[in-house]
């Protein structure tokens, strides 16, 4: 027999296992949904089968379903199981479903989607923020694009000054609603920086129009503001064609 210390260490073990063990089960039943093995409208398996299918036991596949589910993948009926939610209904703003999408994220068109909403808000925030930023905030955009532009040859390091840049960027224009739609489209924006950062080799262009945006922020200058905003965006419809080509090859 086991010793309570012996039964301890076993329990803890299985404690540590059980939350990665879910995780994987959770990401490859949510990668089979995104590759259409389970369309959206269709029932996914039994809790029976699927416990076969990925070799866990029943707990794990209803940790993972609750998981699935409070992210807009599936819905679960009482005596009617586990429906495939419709795309339209996932949350496609969530870090790991930005993951789970990954390679068929294209079919998607999330990127061309998260830039249509930039260039929504991102002109008229930086106008706002010419006007309203603190002095503290312009300085926290000139560390981001400092950032960036030391670490140009990194994308990885690029790629989160950038995402910095533009969370501080909304933040400075002061439209609560700004602030919050920062929030919201932040894991998406960082996952279409990064597609782009990647597929570009020269970001010196990028850096340029950053570093001018923020110099128009210290002269207050509200059209100038505007206008490198725009200039932004113009070079990420450049960066994103690259992009979307990139994931193509990768498919």
């Amino acid at each position: 027999m086991e010793s309570t210390e012996e039964q301890g260490r076993t329990e803890s073990s299985r404690s540590e296992r059980r939350p990665r063990v879910r995780r994987n089960v959770t990401a490859a039943i949510a990668q089979h949904i995104c590759a259409d093995r389970y369309p959206s409208g269709s029932p996914l398996p039994r809790e029976n089968d699927l416990c076969e299918l990925y070799g866990v036991s029943r707990t794990v596949i209803r940790e993972s379903l609750k998981v699935l589910e409070s992210k807009g993948l599936v819905r679960g009926k009482p005596r009617v199981g586990t429906t495939v939610c419709d795309r339209d209904e996932w949350n496609i703003l969530d870090a790991e479903v930005l993951d789970w999408m990954g390679p068929y994220i294209k079919d998607f068109d999330l990127l061309g989607c998260i830039l249509e909403a930039r260039r929504t808000i991102e002109p008229a925030a930086a106008e706002y923020a010419a006007e309203r930023a603190s002095a503290q905030e312009i300085a926290d955009l000139d560390k981001a694009w400092r950032q960036m532009r030391d670490s140009a040859s990194e994308p990885e390091s690029f790629t989160d000054a950038d995402v910095m840049f533009h969370a501080v960027l909304l933040a400075a224009s002061h439209n609560q609603v700004f602030r919050r739609l920062s929030s919201a489209i932040h894991a998406a924006l960082k996952y279409a920086l990064h597609a782009s950062n990647i597929a570009v080799e020269n970001r010196e262009d990028a850096v340029l129009v950053h570093g001018e945006l923020v110099e128009a922020l210290r002269m207050r200058d509200k059209a100038g503001a505007r206008e490198c905003a725009n200039r932004m965006l113009d070079l990420a419809v450049r960066d994103l064609a690259a992009a979307e080509k990139a994931i193509g090859r990768t498919k």
